[in-house]
């Protein structure tokens, strides 16, 4: 048991999907085995069955509850209602801190903090991790010229951003400016389970892309390059997403039917069980956990040079595709089709270097750390002050 004052923390995100949601469960655990009471709120909108059976795993450790409200993806009218509506669960559930994750938990919880303000009701501390988020806007868009404008404003009510890579800290830096409140960079990390040895299916197919079916995470950039490799290797694509069947449309059109297998939503060891390499070509990332959990789990991985990923890696040399650019990726899955025992024997090489720097007890006992420093000093310093759990590349 932490030595810490018991805390009250409230955690708010949008969308309970993805990396924010694995983030966001590890931090739930952590804290709460520490003896804090913590809780959840999310999305109604958003939620399905499998967004579903993900929260309900993690309720157990939820003593504030679980909770949900419709929170629309873009801005809108209804977005005053939401704010309070949250307002009075935060004058419920009395929470000292709110950690608030993406740009729209993020929004929602720094407009309470101002309403509470106004109000005269006890202040909170707000924490906000952007998860990419925001950040993925060109400054010169109007969606980024918006957002950037806001993102600036809500940094009065902040108590600290919390970055989950240095990419992150220094795109911030560039797009919104240097942060006028406490900054800090905390590395994602995994569960000692994940370490565990991982064994292949009975007949694995050659490649697996894992991810969210959309344009972002470069399905479209694996296919074609799959397309140009030997008609005799064959790959999977697990998860879903909205551009699905766009996807399944890509298969016909490059007569891949009989080389790609669909698969829907699945954990990623089980997922990554399915084939012999990872290949996650995204074109835009922040820090993500696929790329930790494949290493972590020993296998070859193939992806870009994107957001944080070259921070993950031990020897990142010119191993990391360009994204976007699909002959390049054809070209590193050639190789490893030529070259199978060098790539495994570097991807034992990046697991090592996983268990070493990228541990998810080290990540959330930073960050509850954090939370209490804030509350022993009301009011902070102004200025930023970027500290790092892992190493600066």
């Amino acid at each position: 048991m932490s030595h810490q004052p018991s805390l009250r923390i409230l955690h708010c995100v949008r969308s309970p999907i993805g990396g924010i949601f694995r983030h966001i469960e590890d931090l739930v655990r952590h804290q709460s085995s520490d003896g804090h009471d913590v809780g959840l709120i999310y999305d109604q909108l958003t939620e399905g069955a499998y967004e579903k059976a993900h929260a309900e795993r993690i309720k157990p450790y939820l003593s504030l509850g679980i909770h949900t409200m419709p929170m629309q993806r873009s801005l809108a009218p209804s977005d005053l209602w939401a704010v309070i509506r949250l307002n009075r669960l935060v004058s419920n559930l009395s929470p000292n801190i709110i950690h608030s994750h993406g740009a729209k938990g993020g929004a929602y919880a720094r407009m309470v903090a101002a309403l509470r303000q106004m109000t005269r009701h006890p202040p909170v501390g707000i924490l906000y991790s952007p998860h990419g988020g925001s950040l993925h806007y060109e400054p010169r868009s109007l969606k980024g010229r918006i957002f950037f404008t806001l993102e600036r404003f809500f940094e009065y009510w902040t108590s600290s951003l919390v970055f989950v890579c240095h990419h992150e800290a220094r795109v911030y830096a560039e797009k919104i400016g240097s942060p006028r409140c406490k900054a800090t960079v905390v590395h994602n990390g995994l569960r000692e389970e994940e370490f565990r040895p991982l064994y292949d299916e009975a007949d694995p197919v050659d490649f697996l892309f894992f991810g969210t079916l959309r344009d972002l995470k470069g399905p479209d950039v694996f296919l074609e390059a799959l397309a140009a490799l030997p008609k005799q290797t064959k790959a999977a694509l697990v998860g879903d997403g909205p551009d699905r069947q766009l996807y399944e449309e890509m298969v016909k059109t490059l007569s891949l039917q009989d080389r790609v297998t669909f698969h829907g939503a699945l954990p990623a060891r089980e997922a990554f069980a399915k084939a012999r390499c990872v290949v996650l070509p995204s074109r835009a990332e922040s820090f993500p956990y696929a790329v930790l959990e494949a290493l972590a789990a020993g296998k070859p991985v193939i992806t870009t040079r994107v957001g944080g990923i070259p921070e993950i890696f031990a020897t990142p040399d010119n191993r990391l595709a360009a994204p976007g650019d699909s002959v390049q990726l054809r070209t590193m899955m050639a190789d490893f089709l030529d070259n199978t025992p060098t790539w495994q024997d570097r991807a034992y090489h990046e697991q090592s270097h996983i268990s070493q720097h990228f541990h998810a007890d080290m990540m959330a006992s930073t960050i509850t750390t954090l939370y209490q420093n804030l509350l022993d000093s009301p009011g902070g310093e102004a200025k930023s002050e970027v500290r790092s759990t892992g190493r600066i590349k």
